[in-house]
């Protein structure tokens, strides 16, 4: 299944093929109900209907689209660009100059920007930060305290981003409201998604007033961070010296607002999809304690009674893959949404341009037709000798082509850092008051997790 533009000559049958449309919808908001209500479930039960499947979101006919080949195809095609319902959400945040959400020459530049910090050997620099931080974490721990891990995770989550990338101590006052105001934001903006009813948004209700309130603070918080690295006069080797330091297509160093947007595209998606991930991880090492006891023993056998080092990310194998396997049953980025800039035929149905089209990384990820047992727990499906009986696409949690992120391999050295640390100090168990069902925003993370750290 293939992903072709529809050229003069195509068959007038394909042409007019529309896909079938899912069933379920209400008047006026169409599928949004649905999204709204229990869309983990709404989305994983489409391909049932289809490969391509049409929904209605308000007054909108989107395209969701269902299976492993069609959501590369659509990912690695020029015909369809970065838009559509979730991008339009994420607005207001990211603004429309930073690389999570330009598209084409300006996208490509921005790219050749920051992709340096991310090299792979840009990242073992960035080694002795991300081991203080999770030897930070597992210390504050050992008072047997309950632990808000919400609050716990975005911290970690957020001093790495900005101590690795930002080099700022600055960044230690501001954590805080960063992870308060992203809550608030990235769970008002999947509402804005999913039932698109716009000039209700503008109603002073106090849902809407707190969601006014935290995006502003949040890009006073940008402009702070900026306005502080300029006065120190300081240029340490970082992704905000090349950012301040970077020229357009014309040679002119790029203006305040593209510098502002990649600050907002390098913090906050960043620390929003790593420190859901932490919690994922948690709540797995809390509901399978044996997987913490095989970590602990690996963590033994690979590094002895120091703590866990950066050097040691490579050897830890077995936790790496429970990383992985984390990834593919919770994925932070648990859907997507692209436009077609042409007319174009996915799967044997035409697309029209100007269409949005929408898929589901966590639908893909937990599809009987692509995985045995798709919903168990089972790190050693990514053994070597295994993990090639994968579809190609069914396991994308970076995404793929050119809008893979570009933090792939550093999100994957800081989160097995992290579990290799948490789980050879700790078990964990529930306290009062966790709740641990999925909490739907932009992003998918537990609801509430409250737990206590039980010295091993």
């Amino acid at each position: 299944m293939t992903v072709e533009s529809v050229k003069p000559g195509a068959s007038e049958a394909s042409a007019r093929r529309e896909p079938p449309l899912a069933g379920g919808g209400v008047p006026v908001l169409g599928h949004g109900w649905k999204l709204a209500r229990d869309p983990l479930a709404f989305m994983s039960a489409l391909r049932d209907h289809g490969d391509v499947v049409r929904l209605r979101l308000g007054p909108k006919t989107v395209y969701a689209v269902t299976t492993p080949a069609l959501t590369g195809a659509v990912a690695l095609s020029p015909d369809y660009i970065i838009a559509g319902p979730l991008w339009e959400s994420l607005q207001d945040l990211l603004g429309d100059e930073g690389v999570a959400t330009a598209n084409g020459p300006l996208h490509r530049r921005q790219r050749r920007t920051i992709q340096p910090a991310f090299k792979l050997d840009a990242i073992p620099a960035y080694g002795p930060v991300m081991a203080e931080e999770a030897q930070a974490l597992v210390e504050r721990w050992a008072s047997g305290a309950e632990l808000d891990i919400t609050a716990e995770s975005f911290r970690v989550a957020v001093r790495i981003a900005a101590r690795c990338l930002m080099r700022g101590s600055y960044m230690d006052a501001r954590a805080d409201r960063i992870c308060t105001d992203l809550a608030t934001l990235f769970s008002g903006m999947y509402q804005r998604m999913v039932v698109p009813l716009g000039p209700l948004y503008k109603v002073p209700l106090p849902a809407n007033r707190e969601f006014n309130r935290a995006l502003a603070d949040l890009h006073v918080l940008v402009d702070e961070i900026v306005a502080d690295r300029r006065a120190s006069g300081q240029k340490p080797d970082d992704l905000l010296t090349a950012l301040l330091d970077a020229k357009d297509d014309n040679g002119e160093p790029i203006g305040e607002q593209e510098i502002h947007d990649q600050v907002i595209a390098i913090l906050t998606p960043g620390s929003e999809t790593v420190g859901s991930t932490v919690m994922s991880l948690l709540l797995v090492l809390t509901e399978h304690p044996e997987l913490g006891d095989k970590i602990r023993e690996e963590v033994k056998t690979v590094v002895g009674d120091r703590p866990v080092a950066f050097d040691d990310v490579r050897k830890l194998t077995y936790t790496a893959n429970v990383v992985t396997e984390t990834l593919r049953l919770y994925p932070a980025v648990w859907i997507l949404t692209r436009r077609a800039v042409a007319d174009t035929e996915l799967g044997g149905y035409r697309i029209p341009e100007g269409a949005d089209l929408i898929y589901s990384p966590y639908a893909i990820q937990r599809d009987r037709r692509s995985y045995e047992r798709h919903e168990e727990f089972d790190p050693d499906r990514w053994l070597p000798e295994r993990s090639g009986d994968v579809p190609k696409y069914a396991m994308s949690p970076f995404s793929v082509g050119n809008r893979k992120c570009p933090s792939d391999h550093f999100s994957m050295a800081e989160l097995t850092l992290l579990t290799a640390a948490i789980a050879s100090a700790y078990r964990f168990e529930h306290v009062s008051g966790s709740d641990a069902r999925p909490r739907i925003g932009i992003t998918l993370r537990p609801r509430r997790l409250m737990l206590r750290a039980l010295p091993r």
